[in-house]
């Protein structure tokens, strides 16, 4: 096995299974952070609003296993990336933390008082707890795109730009663009759910609100591929072994015009991806307007994930370019941990990731249904 798995083949699994998970946790946490954005437009009542929390109450901490797994994930196949991603983007992942935290404790702790002014305090936690995150994933992308500001010593000592007129750069017109696709996709995603798991008004708003943001999605899509061609890319200026030892400075790179096209230059056929970002969300959009909402909601995770992996496919091999010393930047052949680490960690995923799917799969089949005002107002089976 370790000789079919060589270094080259398991860093490629692991740059691919980076992007699964990540289009995993955009799928599952994603609907349920869009739901919490949508919450004080779709709900006008104290029920209506427990509908909207109960279709996501007992799914949500579940979904943020994807987001562990990531982190985790990172760490040990590509910590040089954790590093570096960690140190340059700390105030964006921190702004995450807070209105993740922020959330956990409105679904705990809104329904503990029947007040109205306690629970619409609650209500505007959980909107925030749904809303930052969306926002703040888009435009950690963007800057990725742009390259982080961090540099390689001879040593492998990471060094950072961190100051606070350097993080204030992070927020141009491109980035706050992608900011705005994450949103909008998110809580398009949120309200195919909302069309999937309740009925009435709440459902007939969340299909007009999802159909509307959709085909924004659709058409920030277009604006962020068209606003790319005007910013340089990466473009690897030396042999690189894909084998190699996982030092970045073996190499060198330059920013280069159109850099981010290269791939579906030499790969036309690679064009199905952000081709499959904008049918997905078009589709959405129709299918909501004809009420077929569960097809929406897979029609809106397949747009997803053709934004996600357009990224990849774009910056391929690179994952963390730098925009202060472009051939420190870190790519699929330099940054990962060693062979023994990712062929451990292969078997390890082999092992559990079915079981994980299963059990999710499980989870959802005994939870489907609508959630239904009526069962709110009587107090049955409803946690929230």
């Amino acid at each position: 096995m370790a000789e079919i798995l060589n270094y080259e083949v398991l860093r490629f699994i692991w740059w691919l299974l980076i992007g699964v998970i990540l289009v995993g946790f955009a799928v599952t946490d994603g609907f349920d952070m869009g739901a919490c954005t949508l919450l004080p437009f779709v709900a006008k009542t104290d029920t209506e609003r427990r509908v909207v929390i109960n279709t996501v109450g007992p799914v949500w901490e579940g979904n943020q296993v994807w987001l562990i797994l990531g982190g985790g994930a990172i760490f040990a196949a590509w910590p040089q990336v954790y590093a570096v991603s960690f140190s340059v983007l700390y105030l964006g992942l921190f702004l995450v933390l807070l209105a993740l935290i922020m959330r956990a404790a409105s679904f705990k702790y809104r329904s503990k008082l029947e007040n109205a002014s306690w629970r619409n305090a609650w209500d505007w936690g959980l909107f925030f707890g749904g809303f930052l995150p969306s926002l703040v994933f888009g435009v950690a992308v963007a800057n990725v795109l742009h390259g982080l500001p961090f540099e390689v010593t001879p040593e492998m000592q990471i060094r950072s730009g961190n100051t606070f007129m350097e993080l204030l750069k992070l927020f141009d017109p491109f980035s706050l663009l992608a900011g705005l696709l994450s949103l909008a996709m998110l809580t398009a995603h949120g309200a195919a759910w909302l069309g999937v798991k309740t009925e009435g008004d709440v459902q007939s708003r969340a299909r007009k609100i999802g159909a509307m943001l959709a085909l924004v999605s659709a058409a920030l899509f277009v604006l962020g591929g068209v606003y790319l061609m005007f910013i340089d890319g990466y473009q690897i200026t030396s042999a690189l072994p894909h084998d190699g030892p996982s030092n970045p400075l073996y190499k060198t790179a330059e920013r280069a015009a159109g850099a981010w096209f290269a791939n579906y230059k030499a790969a036309p056929l690679l064009a199905v991806v952000p081709l499959l970002g904008i049918a997905g969300f078009v589709l959405c959009a129709m299918m909501l307007k004809a009420g077929r909402d569960l097809l929406a909601l897979i029609c809106c995770g397949l747009g997803q994930a053709g934004v996600i992996l357009s990224v990849g496919v774009s910056m391929f091999p690179f994952i963390l370019p730098s925009s202060t010393q472009p051939s420190a930047s870190l790519t699929v052949w330099d940054s990962s941990s060693s062979h023994t680490t990712l062929l451990a960690m292969i078997i390890v995923t082999l092992i559990f990731l079915p079981i994980v799917l299963a059990y999710t799969t499980w989870v959802y089949a005994v939870l489907r249904g609508k959630v239904r005002g009526a069962d709110i107002e009587s107090g049955k089976s409803h946690a929230y």
